[in-house]
């Protein structure tokens, strides 16, 4: 068992093989040649190398701009495969993914009280040794084995700390890490589920913006930003955090007696929509709601689009703070009815302050609903003083192109990822 990023030693190999992988996976000789800016005799050498691990594969030749053909390189699918393991507190999944990061195989698991950390890792490893057996792939083909975890965690150490509503109890200080490469025999990496969600949807979008948020809705709220296609860490893993942002003064205590009254959290979760439920004379919690949801009733979209107000309220405080170009919401409280998003966004434009034209996209639908969406705002502010502001800012919203499989294939991409760093 050795680390990823031993299996490319060299650095400018590296960046060769990440110039290809950021392109869709294939790039010419001649367009590698230009942006390198090795000798041709190095860069040849450094192809040879790395075709000569599988890692790249010459696909055929580019159009000609008055000389020979370029090679086309392009990057190895079946070289490697990665696992991403997903951990929250709804549900867990597994996936196995190839170098393109598309899911050769998956399995889920539905959260309940009988899954201790204990029961759950002992699943995993054994779901994760049948995936590579039904397929024929032996241990040395496997990358590495990435996880995205309700926090907060301990990343260095490999460690899930002390996280709020598990069903079951136990999951404090569990070495995610050492229990997964004891049983695997792979290098097992640890991260933040939102920061491992944005990850997959940062490499699963073709444009790749510079500024992306990512805010998750379930049990609680999470979220995630990225400049420059890394991640942004704080000095701590501080799970959770965004749901502490006041939206209300003086408004709805905390579940938690340390939570802030008033925060986002109270308004805009599975255990928010699941207390205003109750108080509509309803029992059947969140699944009876996605039920109604389903069935178009206007108490339960009623109950949704009132949690996407304040949804859209805390949104607008973290444009007016970060001003990402992107923002992808996920999680199954934003999946649950498109009006929830549709009245966040709208609500998130309202309060953004400076205004300009705003783009955002429906998450897959059926074909009659699936469509791109354009909200123009208002004018800019006067902002003290008179004086307008010249800035327009543009931002687009959307609901991800992973779905649900964000935060696995997400963690996946994660240990992918490792072979460049």
């Amino acid at each position: 068992m050795y680390a990823v990023e031993e299996r490319i030693p060299a650095r400018k190999s590296k960046d060769i093989y990440e110039w290809v992988r950021r392109q869709g996976g294939t790039l010419s000789k001649q367009e590698l040649l230009e942006r390198s800016g090795l000798t041709p005799s190095t860069l040849t050498r450094i192809l040879e190398e790395l075709t000569l691990k599988e890692l790249l594969t010459e696909v055929g030749f580019g159009l000609s701009t008055g000389g020979r053909r370029p090679i086309l390189y392009r990057t190895n699918p079946q070289y490697a495969y990665a696992f991403g393991l997903e951990i929250s507190r709804t549900r867990s999944m597994l996936v196995l993914t190839d170098m393109h990061h598309h899911i050769v195989s998956s399995t889920v698991w539905r959260m309940s009280e009988s899954y201790s950390p204990d029961s759950l890792l002992a699943e995993v490893a054994a779901s994760a040794a049948y995936m590579l057996e039904s397929r024929g792939i032996e241990r040395r083909q496997v990358l590495g084995f990435g996880v995205g975890a309700v926090g907060p965690v301990d990343t260095g150490n490999g460690r899930i700390l002390n996280p709020l509503y598990f069903r079951s109890s136990g999951w404090n200080n569990v070495r995610v890490k050492e229990r997964l490469e004891t049983a695997l025999g792979v290098c097992v990496y640890l991260d933040n589920g939102a920061n491992a969600a944005l990850t997959g949807e940062y490499w699963a979008d073709p444009v790749k913006r510079k500024h992306l948020l990512y805010v998750h809705v379930g049990a609680g709220l999470r979220s995630a930003m990225m400049t420059g296609g890394s991640i942004v860490y704080g000095a701590v893993d501080m799970e959770g955090a965004v749901g502490q942002m006041i939206v209300e003064a003086g408004g709805i205590p905390h579940r938690e007696a340390r939570g802030n009254r008033g925060a986002l959290e109270s308004y805009v979760s599975i255990h928010a929509l699941e207390r205003e439920w109750r108080r509509l004379g309803r029992t059947g919690g969140f699944q009876e709601l996605l039920a109604c949801l389903e069935r178009e009733e206007a108490a339960a979209v009623s109950l949704l689009e009132r949690s996407g107000r304040y949804f859209g309220i805390g949104l607008a405080n973290l444009l007016n703070t970060l001003h990402p170009e992107k923002v992808i919401l996920g999680g199954p409280v934003v999946n649950a009815h498109p009006a929830f998003f549709r009245t966040a966004v709208s609500e998130a434009l309202r309060g953004a302050y400076y205004y300009g034209s705003v783009e955002y996209k429906l998450p897959r639908q059926p074909e009659r609903s699936r469509k791109r969406e354009t909200a123009r705002a208002l004018p800019p502010r006067a902002v003290p003083g008179g004086i307008h502001s010249p800035v327009a800012y543009r931002v687009e919203f959307h609901r991800g192109e992973l779905g649900e499989a964000a935060i696995a294939v997400g963690a996946a991409i994660m240990v992918v990822n490792r072979l460049t760093m």
